[in-house]
């Protein structure tokens, strides 16, 4: 017998019991009380008795980690409830259960670990720096492991894209849960764990932190760009600047016309400075309106450019689950990651990545649904009805208006469909009609007629002529298909990712747009704009002249009143500059350490004018000195009367032995300025508040 067999026989029962639990989770809750909170006093009966122990060592293999400064294993995190989200970042199921996550882990903040454990489906996706580059654009907070070898996936008994696994503070396995859609049931399975362990003094309620990539990303004027809309009547291009929520307006002489949407992620509408929009994607322009495929609001927005509006005009605002009916009006229909929009004959054709459809809306009426597409994901031919596609992610017209071409991008296809309503989907280049979804996994990198040529999750498409234009985002290349012969041949880029100019290198390129010879390229994971001469293959950056990241000021959200710590009048000489020293306090055995920004904010709950609104409600980093003191300096607007304001600070501190596990101490403050001719000149001392000490497990246990 193999020496791992054993642990492999374990692990399959533990499978089994994953089932078992989930589906007795899932009926258990509809009987418990919301999450924290008990039927009845008295003690709590475990909610997992039969959960299994999980064997040490069960997190070894994978090839690095991400969000966190060394590898951890669950032993590490005794005490705290465990999700662990098996994923990969080309799945857009993957990509809707993200909000959910950040949900729980806002809800559970002291008490919920989640891990993400990236098992990757394209061999693009076994790369650490790409699976980082998916984290900022998604902007995960949590610890990542990259199992490009599936050897975390194969212990746990995986066996589809995205699951859950539960772990409960003693390191024993409660259940798992597949697919999208279980929120609830994830919050009350995790509210009575919670409820439970607190009860039995087996839960570590001091919060965890880790050390984000993100945090040491540099701003740039263009954040992910996805897509881009050429408008060559007026001479200038539509940027989607994804994880800037924002569209940019830009001359095709590089001038900055106009940026619409404040930058802020929401679903607001009103002028361009108001507007939100949350990683927009395609856009197209019908007269003086652009339309906008508002992706992670899984809204349809309408830009009014003459009069700088922005309106919703489709959707609820809520993710639409596959066979929902749809509404009796646009803004009762709820859609599903819409990605891109084409526009003919007064008609909008939607690429709704989510059911894997392309839909349509008539301009003028308030109708709007399924145009092709079975919603099963696959890539098979047929009519419109019964098609099926995988994950549409750009949507074109061709010059002559009787079809639309797109790219499937799970499926590595590029695919045509019929405006005739009565005509047939077909499939230009890339597999399909393979049994039993295998197109979803026939991708590669392989010039070829038709069928023989392989694609790895394309994302960008563009219609020039008699050819196409596609963006093989994962191959980082820039390839060309006759639609005469179907031919597919390589055309720019040398198959790995980079910014070179010379020779070419893209990274994860995203949307296209062509014209008057001429190809735009959203180069994704390199935050910019490709200029592309397509008779030469001149290449050259495209700069937005004076375009600049925004600077967003969050909606003021203030600490909860009852752990706000209230200080007597500070009485201050007239000064430039407020100077706060706040002393920290941390536990034996642990230590503060650099890779974790001590930061603060300040919050107004009333009209001041002591302080200017830049810096109330954002993240400011505070100094930290070798005294371990916080050092913290608010320039003065006015040095005359008084103002009150709530100051939040927080610091990291980490084991001794190893700074991969980490702790945060956060306070708040609440404290009158008052300024004062006749007041001495000095600071303000602050003192943190002790932080809980974490429980200390038996190793035996």
């Amino acid at each position: 017998m193999p020496a791992d067999r054993p642990v492999r026989l374990l692990l399959t029962l533990l499978t089994l019991i994953f089932l078992v639990h989930s589906a007795a989770a899932e009926a258990a809750v509809q009987d418990e009380p919301p999450a924290g909170e008990e039927a009845e006093s008295g003690p709590l009966e475990n909610p997992f008795p039969r959960a299994v122990k999980i064997p040490d060592g069960i997190m070894d293999g994978g090839a690095a980690w991400l969000n966190t400064s060394r590898p951890l294993s669950l032993e590490d995190l005794r005490g705290k409830v465990v999700l662990l989200d098996f994923w990969t970042y080309c799945c857009i199921n993957c990509m809707h259960i993200l909000p959910d996550l950040k949900y729980l882990e806002e809800k559970y903040a002291d008490q919920l670990v989640v891990i993400g454990v990236h098992s990757a489906k394209f061999d693009n996706e076994k790369d650490s720096v790409a699976i980082r580059e998916a984290m900022m654009r998604y902007e995960i907070r949590h610890p990542v492991v990259n199992d490009n070898e599936m050897l975390i996936w194969r212990k746990f008994g995986i066996r589809a894209w995205p699951t859950v696994a539960l772990i409960d503070p003693e390191g024993r396995f409660c259940g798992s849960q597949s697919g999208e859609g279980h929120r609830e049931l994830l919050d009350a399975v995790i509210g009575r764990l919670v409820d439970y362990h607190r009860q039995q003094g087996t839960l570590d309620e001091t919060p965890v932190l880790f050390p984000m990539d993100a945090d040491s990303a540099a701003p740039t004027p263009l954040r992910y760009p996805g897509k881009i809309c050429l408008d060559q009547a007026g001479s200038r291009l539509f940027i989607t600047d994804s994880n800037h929520n924002r569209i940019v307006v830009a001359g095709l002489d590089g001038k900055l016309q106009a940026v619409i949407g404040s930058g802020r992620e929401g679903a607001l509408d009103g002028s361009f400075a108001e507007a939100e929009f949350s990683r927009p994607q395609g856009t197209v322009l019908v007269g003086q309106t652009l339309y906008v495929a508002d992706t992670e609001n899984h809204l349809i927005r309408a830009v009014d450019l003459e009069q700088q509006q922005v309106a919703t005009l489709a959707g609820t605002g809520k993710q639409g689950r596959p066979g929902m009916p749809p509404g009796d009006t646009l803004l009762q229909t709820a859609l599903n990651s819409p990605w891109s929009i084409a526009h003919t004959n007064e008609t909008l054709y939607i690429a709704m990545a989510g059911p894997h459809q392309v839909w349509s809306h008539k301009l003028g009426t308030q109708a709007i649904g399924v145009y092709a597409g079975s919603g099963r994901e696959d890539v098979t031919n047929g009519p419109l009805p019964t098609s099926a596609f995988a994950q549409p992610s750009e949507i074109v017209v061709d010059a002559g208006g009787e079809f639309l071409y797109l790219v499937d991008s799970e499926g590595s296809a590029i695919r045509r469909v019929p405006l005739d309503p009565e005509g047939i989907v077909t499939t230009v280049a890339g597999t399909s009609e393979l049994p039993r979804g295998q197109s979803l996994f026939a991708f590669g990198d392989q010039d070829g007629r038709g069928a023989d040529a392989r694609f790895q999750h394309p994302l960008g498409i563009a219609a020039e002529g008699d050819h196409l234009i596609v963006a093989d985002s994962y191959n980082h290349k820039l390839r060309r298909i006759s639609l005469e012969s179907s031919v597919v041949t390589t055309w720019l880029g040398d198959g790995t990712a980079g910014d070179e100019l010379e020779p070419l290198q893209f990274s994860e390129p995203g949307g296209l747009a062509v014209g008057n010879g001429i190809l735009w390229v959203a180069d994704t994971n390199n935050h910019r704009i490709l200029k592309i001469l397509t008779e030469t293959d001149a290449a050259e950056v495209f700069e937005v002249e004076g375009l600049e990241p925004p600077r967003v000021v969050p909606r003021s959200q203030l600490p909860d009143p009852a752990d706000i710590l209230t200080v007597a009048a500070q009485q201050l000489a007239p000064t430039e500059a407020i100077e706060i020293e706040i002393q920290l306090q941390i536990p034996s055995g642990y230590k503060l350490n650099p890779d974790f920004p001590s930061t603060w904010s300040l919050f107004a709950d009333s009209e001041q004018t002591l302080v200017g609104p830049e810096f109330l409600a954002s993240r400011q980093q505070a100094e930290v000195t070798a005294g371990g003191q916080l050092r913290i300096r608010i320039p003065v607007m006015e040095q005359t009367g008084s103002a009150t304001l709530i100051l939040e600070a927080s610091y990291g501190y980490c084991d001794s032995a190893d700074a991969g596990l980490c702790r945060q101490a956060t306070a708040s403050w609440k404290i009158p300025f008052v300024f004062n001719e006749a007041a001495e000149p000095g600071s303000v001392v602050l003192k943190f508040p002790p932080p809980a000490s974490p429980l200390v497990f038996d190793p035996g246990q």
